[in-house]
């Protein structure tokens, strides 16, 4: 009995090997497309902590600010007793911002809660801004030792709200760039990295800190 030995056609054998080939390109290709997707979300998600921890910043700032100001008042009652309407709108301002704070240390970047924070900080600088003005008709609050700590303490806190809202800035820039651009806008709309939103003072009377110094 003859064993017959069936050999593929030579065309059968090129077709088969031209699918492998593409089979194998069409995976290769699969994993570059797959690592730069990962690549560019990770790059995003880095970007957004970014700024998200530089908010983290100016919120401890914004606290200690609010902290001292009830002191501020409290101190300047006992000399500005005819200024009660100025003492509380300085309290209620900072009430408000105390909220609008919140709101935005909650999700950094958020348009409308940035929005409020920016407003509600503009109130308080202006509130804060006619308490100053007032206190200078007051000699003896000028020389209060609390008083001047406190200012000191103010102003000093202003500042460095300054510096971290521009890093925040800087930061926030970063990210909207990165999520604006070719290809990584097409990874920022697929898992959903909305824009940011800039923390930004519009009155230039108000981009500098309160003048509260009492030397």
């Amino acid at each position: 009995m003859m064993t017959g030995i069936i050999l593929a056609e030579p065309g059968t054998m090129a077709i088969g090997a031209i699918l492998l080939l593409i089979v194998g390109g069409l995976l290769v290709l699969a994993l570059i497309i797959g690592g730069l997707v990962v690549g560019i979300y990770n790059k995003l998600v880095t970007l957004r902590n970014r700024y998200k921890n530089a908010y983290a910043q100016i919120d401890v700032q914004l606290k200690r600010r609010y902290d001292l100001i009830p002191n501020l008042v409290e101190t300047a009652k006992g000399y500005m007793a005819h200024e009660r309407n100025t003492l509380e709108a300085v309290i209620a301002a900072r009430n408000v911002a105390y909220a609008a704070s919140q709101g935005a240390a909650s999700n950094p970047g958020d348009l409308a809660a940035m929005k409020n924070l920016v407003s509600a900080e503009s109130g308080l600088g202006g509130a804060l801004s006619r308490l100053m003005v007032v206190s200078e008709q007051y000699p003896e609050l000028k020389a209060n030792q609390n008083m001047m700590q406190l200012t000191e303490e103010l102003t000093s806190t202003e500042n460095k709200i300054s510096f971290a809202r521009q890093a925040y800035n800087d930061s926030v820039m970063a990210y909207n760039t990165d999520r604006e651009v070719f290809p990584s806008n097409l990874i920022a709309g697929t898992f959903n990295f909305a824009a940011a939103e800039l923390f930004v003072i519009d009155k230039p009377e108000q981009k500098d800190a309160p003048k509260v110094s009492f030397s």
